[in-house]
């Protein structure tokens, strides 16, 4: 913003006002910043957005490319009018701008192989990334990670039945609907990592053939 309109402004504004829009972006942070790639459902991008602002994070990073807009500024409750929103045209130019600035990308993954986030050390800049709640980050995001780290959760829940047992709705007869009733609830299995595709037919075995200088290619083979 031009100084002299920035000056102009503040003549409509209390110095009580002021004075707590100062000491609000005193508050904020653009040493750790958020990026989030195809978030589908409209209350999670939203709800993102009123946590950054609760926590003090500045910058927030959209990548919208299978979904389209799915911010809704009702469930932000103007989160966004106070955040630096940047969306970006690829996952590509969004690592590749974070880079640039001297982030360190951080990937969100559901794998008990990945650290903790209180083992990753937060005198570096840092973007975290956050997927789409099925399939998580695109493998673009994941394979130029510098970190990969799982943010664990502590709540109520200490066996599969009491996943069962969350109600949903109530019906018009006054039962109870809950997961259990139109759901199956299991443990499931780690998620598969470096896996490879043949022109979409099916998974295959990758692998790396090493020959001399000199040698024929096609006999090596």
């Amino acid at each position: 913003m031009n100084n002299d309109l920035f000056e102009y402004l503040k003549g409509f504004v209390s110095p009580s006002r002021l004075l707590r829009f100062e000491e609000v972006l005193t508050s904020r942070t653009r040493h750790i910043c958020v990026a989030v790639e195809d978030i589908y459902q409209l209350h999670n991008t939203s709800a993102i957005l009123r946590s950054c602002d609760s926590f003090g994070i500045q910058d927030v990073h959209i990548l919208e490319h299978r979904f389209n807009d799915r911010l809704d500024t009702q469930i932000a409750m103007g989160a966004d009018k106070w955040l630096s929103m940047h969306k970006h045209e690829s996952t590509e130019t969004c690592l590749k701008h974070l880079k640039t600035k001297g982030y360190k990308i951080v990937a969100t993954v559901p794998d008990d192989k990945a650290k903790s986030f209180q083992d990753i050390e937060l005198n570096k800049k840092m973007a975290l990334f956050f997927g789409t709640e099925k399939s998580g980050l695109s493998d673009g995001v994941i394979e130029q990670a510098d970190h990969e780290v799982m943010i664990r959760g502590q709540g109520y829940f200490e066996s599969l039945s009491d996943i069962q047992n969350v109600p949903i709705r109530i019906q018009p007869n006054g039962q109870v609907l809950t997961v259990g009733m139109v759901a199956e609830v299991q443990v499931g299995p780690s998620e598969r990592r470096g896996i490879a595709d043949w022109n979409g037919l099916g998974e295959t075995v990758g692998g790396i053939v090493i020959m001399r200088h000199g040698e024929n290619a096609q006999q090596v083979c």
